[in-house]
């Protein structure tokens, strides 16, 4: 289906290669198992002692290669030299074959990089319950590894997309200890886009070297000011997989606190990145014509602010409402109301592209709604829920609801 639709509207201006990783090399293959003439497998090797993190769907119907890269993770002590993703097919619900799918394609990349079996991680997107021959990748897995390093970023971003309109890629630079290093990232994702962890599929490879504790810490919280902060549809994905992989070849110093100073500004370039990648995705969102920010202060803590702002952002009546352009503020209120978080009615003050609407518990005296219908006829809407009773905030990113979206889904394995 990638490639039938038009691209987004929301999408960005240019889409261009990346420079390259140390110690990362990437091949991509076509295997025809349901797209044709087109690439969906993606294979990427690591230098030996490559560390690695993930966060994974915390969906109970998770699929079998979510449980592999689990349970590799741990064995391996957080490290990993190979990296397999196919498109098309999730391979979830797929029972024992499933998992027999996972270790006939763990063994042929661990056969062909040189690797234990625990350092390779697999991934699958696409269709749930259709099973796959357990041997189906192996000749393709084993056809790409001679040309691993041929291809660059861009490559493997195209070859994960299922009904992604445009690949998505960033790239940041951070310094460690006056070592420069680089940070690459690619993801996808349009649609069944509500994080329960991280979300759809997620890729970060850096040079940095960065202990595998470490790295997971700095991961997990960069998931939940990024892939946590942003819904398209409110369903979580059976197979969300977000990984990041540290070579080492840059050479920086390290500690092993996450706190040290010393991982500040690396820390704030992996944010940036994941942000970047995730805010894609919603631009991205199946039949999305406005990408919307909605942001909660004065809340009782963080976590209070981001449910709220995810109750606001799943709103069916508050996404339809924006895509017909309609300045219909109650929804909000509404919204913030059912979320079951702590709320003070008469203190909740609401604004729409930056113009307050209501506060006090109600409307303010003499609103025109002309410049706030001008800001819902652009692309870009901004919402400002502020509650008063805290110090809490957030923010979390989402898109309007068209008939788009159900003609996208209604039609997705036909």
């Amino acid at each position: 289906m990638a490639g039938a639709l038009p691209v987004s509207p929301l999408a960005p201006a240019t889409i261009g290669e990346l420079p390259p990783v140390a110690g990362v090399r990437i091949a991509t293959a076509a295997t025809g198992l349901r797209y044709k003439n087109r690439p969906d497998l993606l294979v990427m090797a690591f230098n030996e002692g490559t560390s690695a993190a993930g966060v994974f769907t915390l969906s109970a119907t998770r699929a079998a290669p979510v449980d592999w890269c689990r349970d590799a993770l741990k064995a391996s002590g957080g490290k990993a030299r190979a990296l397999v993703v196919n498109s098309g097919n999730a391979n979830a619900f797929t029972g024992k074959a499933g998992m027999a799918f996972v270790d006939a394609t763990v063994a042929a990349a661990a056969g062909k990089v040189g690797c234990a079996a625990d350092t390779v991680a697999v991934a699958s997107t696409g269709v749930i319950g259709e099973p796959l021959p357990a041997a189906a990748l192996v000749p393709h897995v084993e056809a790409a590894a001679p040309r691993l390093g041929s291809e660059g970023w861009l490559a493997a971003a195209e070859a994960i997309r299922t009904t992604d309109t445009f690949a998505k890629l960033a790239t940041v630079t951070a310094t460690i200890g006056g070592v420069e290093v680089r940070l690459n990232g690619i993801a996808k994702g349009s649609g069944m886009v509500e994080p329960n962890m991280a979300t759809i599929l997620g890729y970060i490879a850096t040079d940095a070297a960065v202990p595998p504790a470490v790295l997971q810490a700095m991961l997990s919280r960069a998931a939940d000011l990024s892939f946590n902060a942003i819904t398209v549809d409110s369903d979580t994905s059976t197979n969300d997989t977000l990984m990041m992989f540290a070579t080492g070849v840059a050479g920086n110093p390290t500690a092993a606190d996450v706190a040290d100073p010393l991982w500040a500004g690396f820390v704030s370039a992996l944010t940036t990145l994941a942000q970047d990648l995730a805010r894609q995705i919603v631009r991205d969102g199946e039949g999305a014509q406005k990408f919307i920010s909605v942001t909660v202060s004065g809340a009782k803590d963080e976590a209070s602010a981001r449910r709220i702002a995810k109750c606001v952002a799943n709103s069916p009546l508050v996404k339809t409402a924006i895509a017909g352009e309609d300045a219909n503020w109650g929804r909000l209120v509404m919204a913030v109301g059912k979320s079951g978080e702590p709320v003070e009615r008469d203190r909740i003050a609401v604004s729409i592209g930056g113009v307050t609407i209501a506060r006090d518990g109600g409307r303010v005296e003499g609103y025109d709604e002309a410049p706030v219908t001008a800001h819902m006829k652009g692309r870009e809407i901004d919402i400002l829920l502020d509650l008063g009773i805290g110090a809490g905030s957030a923010t979390v990113w989402t898109c309007d609801l068209t008939h788009g979206y159900i003609n996208i889904n209604a039609d997705y394995r036909s």
